[in-house]
């Protein structure tokens, strides 16, 4: 956990605070879709990112 990721879509950081939960820099919450996307949960915006990998994949 506490994973650190580039959003390309808003330009910004993000920190996981989860498994499939994330806040970016302005307070979204990004909820993980796939390694490299991310889905908004105010929008629903699916946004692409720099890598969020799982932690099961990480062994």
């Amino acid at each position: 956990m506490g994973k650190h990721f580039f959003d390309f879509e808003d330009s910004d950081f993000a920190h996981s605070i989860s498994d499939n939960m994330a806040i970016d820099s302005e307070g979204d919450l990004l909820m993980r879709m796939g390694d490299n996307m991310a889905m908004e949960m105010d929008s629903g915006e699916l946004h692409i990112i720099s890598g969020w990998s799982n932690d099961e994949d990480d062994d």
